[in-house]
């Protein structure tokens, strides 16, 4: 027989204070070598809930190649400037931006494109879940069942913005007015 339990689980811990160490690796914004064909720059800004930058979080994303597939390569830690592995991290600077090189994730039957972030921030006991969807396939955004089940405003935090470049914005507010949707894990 199993004794019932008699301690509550420890409580989520903050990040910090040396939060970048053992973090860092060359390039590992560069989630595709940034002049091979069909790279783009994924960029955006992350602020707390006064609209205020926050320097120090940490973003990373996966997300799939732009045929859709699924990257199954080996060297997300060791960049050699030809395969595509699909994840990436990048620090904010101290105007809270951060950018990755990647390729735009292409969609599968029917469903949109989208980037699975999380985010880790001073202050935040426990890492954040969100989705950062390509805005290219309409009818797709509209079909999604995530994204189908969310407000208009809600949604509008999920959804990148394609710059004139070509390149995909998107900003993360960790709370307050427009703060983006995040995902219960």
């Amino acid at each position: 027989m199993i004794p019932a339990k008699t301690h509550r689980a420890t409580p989520g811990q903050t990040v910090g204070p040396f939060f970048a160490y053992g973090l860092e690796y060359a390039k590992q914004h560069e989630v595709v070598f940034p002049h091979s064909p069909g790279a783009i720059l994924l960029l955006g800004t992350v602020s707390d809930g006064a609209g205020a930058p926050i320097p120090d979080a940490l973003i990373e994303i996966f997300g799939a190649d732009a045929d859709g597939s699924v990257p199954r390569a080996r060297g997300a830690f060791r960049r050699d400037n030809h395969t595509f592995t699909g994840f990436g991290r990048a620090f904010t600077d101290d105007e809270g931006q951060y950018e990755f090189w990647t390729r735009t994730p292409g969609g599968i039957q029917g469903r949109p494109g989208f980037f699975a972030a999380i985010v880790f921030a001073r202050g935040l006991p426990d890492k954040l879940h969100t989705r950062i969807y390509v805005p290219d396939d309409a009818a797709a955004l509209a079909a999604d069942p995530l994204l189908s089940a969310l407000d208009e405003d809600e949604r509008a935090t999920l959804v990148a913005i394609r710059t004139p470049e070509g390149h995909l914005r998107h900003d993360i507010r960790l709370q307050g007015e427009k703060e983006t949707v995040f995902l219960a894990f």
